[in-house]
């Protein structure tokens, strides 16, 4: 029996990480924690504030350990873009015998921003707004992974299920 895998995502917004996590999720049979559809769910009108953030991630941090713990891997759908995060959740797959693979969405900024910005409806039906400047306070932050994280870079400008599973080896 494999040991169970925690998939993280570091990319900017729009990059493709909700279409590349729910490929992998489907075919790996891995559980999807998708951060913006549980943040709906906890928070009638989100405000993304610091607070709301770390009421959500105490949550998806603890669901996804419980889920690596009962041997299931997990396609954690959210940007992980700082070193010290991906670093604790790599922490929480250790103690819980499982692997980290980090996704990089190296998608052309220009293609992620045209997704990104503007007020458009996400898959679940709720609505999202992101100006430039949001967008850029994002990217600018972004902490590209580093020697020791175990990566798979992907292009997500024209993802497609084979694409995925190819790169991926799954």
């Amino acid at each position: 029996m494999s040991r169970p895998i925690l998939y993280l995502f570091i990319g900017a917004p729009g990059s493709g990480k909700t279409t590349t996590a729910q490929i992998i999720a489907r075919a790996t049979g891995a559980v999807h924690l998708w951060a913006d559809a549980e943040r709906h769910k906890l928070f009638t009108e989100p405000t993304h504030s610091l607070e709301e953030s770390n009421v959500l991630y105490e949550k998806l941090n603890k669901e996804a350990e419980w889920l690596l713990h009962e041997a299931k891997s997990v396609v954690f759908d959210t940007n992980f873009n700082f070193y010290a995060d991906r670093q604790k959740l790599a922490d929480i797959a250790g103690r819980n015998g499982a692997q980290t693979l980090i996704i990089w969405m190296n998608t052309p900024i220009d293609v992620a921003r045209s997704r990104a910005v503007g007020t458009h409806e996400n898959r679940n039906g709720y609505t999202i707004h992101m100006t430039d400047a949001q967008f850029d306070a994002i990217v600018a932050k972004l902490e590209p992974p580093r020697d020791n994280e175990k990566t798979v870079k992907i292009d997500g400008s024209h993802i497609n299920k084979q694409q995925v599973i190819e790169l991926l080896n799954i």
